[in-house]
């Protein structure tokens, strides 16, 4: 990271950064005669991660998780696995529990046992939420209704209370910085 002490040089890093920033957003944007599909995923930020790597990054930002099995294995439906999710969706869930200041619990990952589809759990897309109200406060208060007990965050990312949890589904990683 650099570190400018000069206003002229603070400048230029927000300048960079915001180039990031657009860079990032231009990635994402959805084909030439795809009105409402989804955004297409930007190179790098969709890298897989193992369980080891993404529960790190997790447990660093204060995020816990659980698992009805008490497991991790992947091909468990009973269990809670990280294996092979994107980047993007562990940056997204961080960039979440920065913005909200709320407690986040993940209860489901990759594992099977999820709808299947492109933008699906088991392609390290999706993630589910423990529900809690301060979670249900920022989400159904910040971000846009598209109904039926689905929310549209600014970045695109989707957001769907189905009964005991979130369910969500990471498109890009919610304005991080990553790349």
């Amino acid at each position: 990271m650099l570190r400018r002490t000069t206003a002229t040089g603070l400048g230029i890093v927000m300048l960079a950064a915001g180039a990031l920033v657009g860079a990032a957003a231009t990635s994402y944007a959805a084909a030439p005669g795809t009105a409402g599909a989804a955004p297409r995923p930007g190179p790098g930020l969709f890298a897989k991660l193992t369980h080891a790597q993404a529960t790190a990054k997790f447990r660093a930002a204060g995020i816990s998780w659980s698992s009805s099995g008490g497991c991790s294995d992947r091909n468990n439906p009973r269990c809670t696995s990280f294996d092979q999710i994107n980047s993007a969706t562990v940056d997204g869930v961080i960039t979440l529990k920065g913005a909200t200041g709320c407690a986040i619990n993940l209860t489901g990952g990759t594992e099977t046992g999820h709808a299947s589809g492109t933008y699906s759990h088991w392609n390290g897309y999706k993630v589910d939420f423990s529900l809690s109200s301060c979670l249900t406060s920022y989400i159904t208060g910040t971000f846009t209704s598209i109904g039926g007990s689905k929310w549209k965050s600014g970045s695109g990312n989707v957001y769907y209370k189905e009964g005991d949890h979130w369910d969500v589904t990471y498109y890009n990683c919610g304005g991080c910085l990553a790349g």
